[in-house]
């Protein structure tokens, strides 16, 4: 169990050093169609989607958010969805090509791009690698027939096959695969022959993750019969287990990785880094130096963005704050449950060194919720760092509640 952090110091930190990557979010809102369990901004898409249009509008909202951006290079890029694997190989390239004109990106920059087995194209692919992309995330969740017409999904499961086939031979040496359980009427040992087939092609990381009714969507509108909750947490333990025995580890809630092969981008979000959000429905996070919240004075000013969802008016707004649907600033008073409701997601959990430098407080204001979640034995670690325990990850929301 961790040691408590001594009170010997307000709890604002004055100057603390900023040294956060920045990471880049493009979001592509079309979809063929719209699956019945998908809160994410999709819309199905109706006719011919006008590349040229939309990747302009990225590029003028780009140029919008870096007016005030600091000069950093680019750590990550994510092209997420929506289904972006419908965007052309030619769309693609020039959409990377000009922001690599606006920002740098680093030497080792990690670009990730979502698509779809039923859109998986294998010209498109060798472009999309030619581009730059050197990531590709393939949305299986699952390789039942029977399943993915349950989803909602426009592919089957030899299309699945066939899109990580094609991915691996347009030159991807770094590909993740979705993958869902407790699905509807599912039984243990149909998740696990999902995810034994998921590991036999050998990604490099696997996201594995429960099926929940979202609010606004059709499933929870007319749920359909999922396992119990018994059922579903067997599922995941031997889940575990299986993907521990074949190498993938697991360093978040649902994210498994080979050595080597966790997902930048991702770590961004959860390690409350700063990322810029461009698109129809894209969310940014940016920390600014100076700031006057209504708590505490702190030396960041932590802002979040979202754009307007829909891609019509998206598309008039891009280039200007019209496309900036709200603003927000994390007040002092947010900021522990904020950092937390990321950071513990992470197996590792975090440095307290690391809340006060992406944060701008200090570690004592942390107290109050590790005084509650070490009585129930929610967290563990040392003087210097924090992370959930065994049975806080089995039970994340109450620990997180803890820090609100």
């Amino acid at each position: 169990m961790a040691e408590r952090i001594e009170v010997t110091a307000a709890n604002v930190l004055r100057q603390p050093a900023i040294a956060l990557p920045l990471a880049l979010y493009l979001h592509f809102p079309w979809c063929v169609r719209k699956c019945p369990y998908c809160d994410f901004n999709s819309h199905t898409a109706r006719g011919e989607l006008d590349e040229t249009a939309y990747v302009d509008a990225l590029i003028r909202d780009l140029e919008f958010e870096l007016r005030d951006a600091e000069p950093r290079a680019l750590t990550s890029i994510f092209m997420g969805g929506g289904t972006p694997s419908l965007f052309s190989g030619a769309a693609i390239t020039r959409a990377l090509r000009e922001v690599q004109r606006r920002i740098a990106f680093a030497s080792d920059i990690e670009i990730t791009l979502e698509a779809n087995p039923g859109t998986a194209d294998a010209q498109n692919f060798r472009e999309y690698r030619a581009a730059g992309v050197n990531r590709l995330s393939i949305g299986v969740q699952s390789f039942d027939d029977t399943q993915l017409k349950r989803l909602g999904r426009i592919h089957a499961g030899d299309e699945a096959l066939r899109a990580y086939d094609t991915a691996r031979a347009a030159g991807f040496d770094n590909i993740n695969l979705d993958l869902m359980f407790a699905l509807p009427q599912q039984q243990p040992e149909a998740a696990l022959a999902d995810l034994q087939q998921a590991i036999a092609l050998a990604p490099e990381h696997l996201s594995y993750y429960q099926l929940t009714l979202e609010p606004n969507t059709e499933f929870a509108a007319h749920p359909p019969p999922l396992p119990d909750d018994d059922i579903a947490w067997s599922m995941q333990q031997q889940g575990q287990a299986l993907l521990a025995e074949h190498g993938y580890a697991q360093y978040e809630v649902s994210a498994y990785a080979r050595a080597g092969r966790q997902c930048r981008h991702n770590r961004t979000y959860w390690e409350f880094g700063d990322y810029l959000g461009i698109g129809a429905g894209a969310h940014g996070k940016r920390s600014f130096v100076g700031g006057d919240h209504a708590a505490a004075r702190t030396a960041l000013q932590i802002v979040r963005r979202a754009r307007h969802k829909h891609p019509r008016t998206y598309l008039q707004a891009a280039g200007s704050a019209a496309a900036i649907q709200e603003e927000r600033e994390v007040s002092a008073a947010e900021l522990p449950f904020e950092y937390t409701m990321n950071a513990l997601r992470l197996n590792e959990g975090f440095r307290y060194a690391d809340f006060e430098t992406r944060t701008g407080l200090a570690a004592t204001a942390l107290q109050a919720g590790l005084n509650l979640a070490q009585a129930r034995g929610l967290t563990e670690g040392d003087a210097a760092s924090l992370r959930a325990s065994t049975f806080g990850r089995a039970h994340l929301n109450a620990l997180l509640r803890e820090f609100i």
